[in-house]
């Protein structure tokens, strides 16, 4: 297929678009470079120096048989959107293209309007190069499970059938973000299925949980080719955070009470999915909702199991809760059903023990790069 893959650069975007190469697939990556340019201003580098993605082509392609052609351009303009869909002609288009932190939502009117408009209106230019120019191309587009909240009922998959006064009504499940960018991603999804209800587009909406570990088989070729591990506030997922603590001898941070669950999955099932989705279309007229997810783990289990693995590696780990920075509940019923991907083959790498000393390990070759002024949280909406 030609894959087009738009956010190219990121924790996601850069292993997704060496894994669909090596799988024998035609890709476009692009990217603008937006998230090196807030890791900058906010001082939240990641823990080893990415080259950018140009480079780091240059070096997948000359290290393999593989080619993989880049772009550098902004998708919220759409004249570059309609260009580069015009000139590749792209048969499914992967959307990470969004400025992806919760945190920096929060930060100032500045970074809130930013995340807004970026958002919004690159999702918009998808959507409108699809329908004028590759009514048949389909959209996988990552959304989140941040944007269901934590209900006092089980989340479904996407949708939820409502009765009421004794007539029935199929609705996209209630949303109830907890960040503006949560809020964006909500955003997001209505305005696909708008597109999808008129234009008949084609759409899968996978709703993923945090992603954490560092390497993928494509980034075994050389070791630049490892995606940015970010373990700062502003962009560093817990997980990863909690390693990088763990290995730095700074206490693991429990915001709150720590009982605050969610849905996790390795970075390997990230590209997994990414492919099942891929290599089984949603139908015309159809958004397909996906939750990505493989396992549900509170705040206090993840710290839980970090602190055992990371003492049993000769690492002296601490436990320490400190006020939650966000407004959120910190213990809640949580339930999100996910047997869709399941049922296309996803065949989930858990957080064992033995994956977790592997990240751990990794993280320890790197240690001299860790800058603990960078992991305390630095924006607060609490």
């Amino acid at each position: 297929m030609h894959i087009l893959i738009l956010g190219g650069d990121g924790y996601l975007g850069w292993p997704t678009s060496m894994a669909f190469v090596a799988a024998g697939h035609d890709v476009l990556s692009v990217d603008n470079y937006t998230r090196r340019r807030i890791a900058a201003e906010t001082d939240s580098y990641p823990l080893f120096e990415n080259p950018d993605l140009e480079t780091r082509a240059q070096i997948f392609n000359s290290a393999s048989n593989w080619k993989l052609q880049c772009r550098i351009g902004d998708c919220s303009d759409y004249s570059f959107v309609s260009e580069i869909v015009r000139d590749f002609k792209p048969d499914a288009i992967v959307h990470y293209a969004e400025q992806p932190s919760a945190p920096y939502s929060m930060l100032s009117v500045d970074a809130a309007r930013f995340t807004l408009n970026n958002n919004l209106n690159t999702t918009l230019n998808i959507l409108m190069a699809m329908k004028d120019i590759v009514p048949n191309a389909h959209l996988i587009k990552l959304g989140t499970m941040g944007e269901y909240g934590t209900p006092n009922i089980d989340i479904e998959e996407g949708w939820l059938e409502v009765e009421h006064n004794g007539r029935r009504h199929k609705f996209l499940y209630p949303r109830q973000a907890g960040s503006l960018y949560h809020t964006t991603k909500v955003l997001d999804t209505d305005l696909i299925w708008f597109y999808v209800r008129m234009f008949g587009l084609r759409v899968t909406d996978l709703m993923q949980g945090p992603v954490y570990g560092i390497s993928t088989p494509e980034s075994e070729v050389d070791r630049k080719l490892r995606t940015s591990f970010h373990y700062d506030d502003i962009f560093g997922t817990v997980i990863n955070r909690f390693v990088v603590q763990a290995v730095a001898g700074v206490p693991l941070t429990v915001y709150g009470k720590g009982g605050q669950v969610r849905g996790y999955l390795n970075l390997l099932d990230t590209l997994q999915c990414i492919d099942l989705a891929a290599r089984n279309p949603a139908e015309e007229g159809e958004l397909r909702v996906f939750n990505q997810l493989t396992e549900t783990f509170s705040v206090n289990d993840l710290a839980d199991r970090v602190q055992k693995v990371g003492r049993a590696l000769g690492f002296p780990v601490e436990v320490k809760s400190i006020p939650n920075p966000r407004k959120e509940m910190e213990e809640h019923y949580y339930n999100p059903k996910y047997t869709g991907l399941l049922q296309l083959g996803l065949a989930p790498h858990l957080l064992t023990d033995e994956a977790l000393a592997a990240i751990i390990t990794e993280v320890a070759r790197c240690k001299d790069g860790i800058d603990i002024s960078r992991i305390l949280p630095r924006v607060r909406w609490n």
